[in-house]
């Protein structure tokens, strides 16, 4: 799954969004500046840079990508970690890596990761409306080469007794007859219609917003049917020769490989693991098997010290 446009999308409203394993983005505010040399006028903006030591898990990224998709959180860590292992395998083979209205990456000849961010998006909102333009200096203009002229008025003439007198006769009684009329708040409501004028943010938001909504039908993985709870108290033990048909799943992950990783580490844990397929061709790990739901989510609640976000699956 591309989560770019996830990226995108935190941009305009935070100024830090990291990729856990990888770096964070990190926005800067920058002022209103002329550039005299193109005589170029710019609105304020939001830069944005890099800063690779910035690759903890602050949950912003992740609890996004679980919340708009409906997504497991453990599911959604797994697929950003993925994400953030295919980076940084790009950039060790030299390749260039391109984030779409955010900027490039590549590698320089001493092996540190280099971004070239993409500066015709203004991730700052408060431009809205604002955009750069140029407007060159006024030339071949002397203040002393006005022209001053003589401009005659004709004297002030006063108005008459009688011409006041028939004014006020025909005033007064259209300023009782409006007062006599009762007024409507409606009438004297204008009609006001608010839009954005950012042609630029309206465009962002809504390939986002459409990236998004694509990511979601056609790789969002189908929901857990029960999820690790509060345990409960010990129950008696079930019948003898029941089927063991609950599964405590530790992990679920697009790549086999990563799979059989946490497989080979529950079984120096002490359990007998299992690896079964998912969905969306996921691998989930089982650590093991229980007979009834009172002692899966008993042990599903111990196994969570151990390995967060274990979870009770029924086969």
């Amino acid at each position: 799954m591309d989560i770019t446009a996830f990226i995108r999308e935190l941009l305009f409203s935070h100024d830090c969004v990291i990729i856990p394993g990888f770096g964070g983005f990190v926005g800067n505010y920058s002022p209103a500046r002329i550039d005299k040399s193109t005589d170029t006028f710019h609105p304020p903006a939001k830069q944005i840079s890099f800063n690779r030591n910035l690759n903890h898990n602050d949950g912003l990224l992740i609890g996004r990508i679980s919340g708009t998709t409906g997504m497991n959180y453990g599911d959604a860590r797994s697929m950003v970690d993925e994400f953030a292992a295919s980076l940084r395998k790009k950039l060790d083979r030299g390749e260039r890596i391109t984030f779409d209205h955010i900027g490039t990456f590549i590698n320089n000849q001493e092996g540190n990761v280099q971004f070239e961010p993409d500066r015709t998006v203004n991730y700052h909102l408060d431009s809205y409306g604002l955009e750069s333009f140029r407007f060159p200096p006024l030339e071949e203009y002397n203040v002393r080469k006005r022209i001053s002229r003589h401009i005659s008025k004709d004297p002030v003439k006063r108005a008459s007794v009688k011409k006041i007198l028939w004014r006020a006769a025909v005033i007064v009684p259209v300023l009782a007859v409006l007062a006599a009329i009762p007024f409507s708040r409606e009438i004297f409501k204008p009609g006001i219609e608010s839009s954005t004028l950012n042609p630029l943010v309206n465009t962002e938001l809504d390939e986002n917003r459409k990236a998004v909504e694509q990511t979601i039908k056609t790789e969002m993985p189908v929901a857990m049917e029960e999820t690790a709870v509060i345990p409960v108290p010990e129950s008696p033990p079930p019948p003898a020769g029941e089927e063991m048909r609950y599964c405590l799943i530790t992990g679920s992950f697009k790549l086999k490989q990563n799979a059989i990783n946490q497989a080979e580490l529950l079984k120096k844990e002490g359990f007998d693991p299992e690896i079964l397929d998912a969905p969306n061709n996921f691998y989930r790990v089982s650590a093991e098997r229980c007979r009834d739901i009172d002692s899966a989510l008993d042990r599903a609640s111990a196994i969570s010290k151990r390995f967060p976000g274990t979870w009770v699956k029924k086969i």
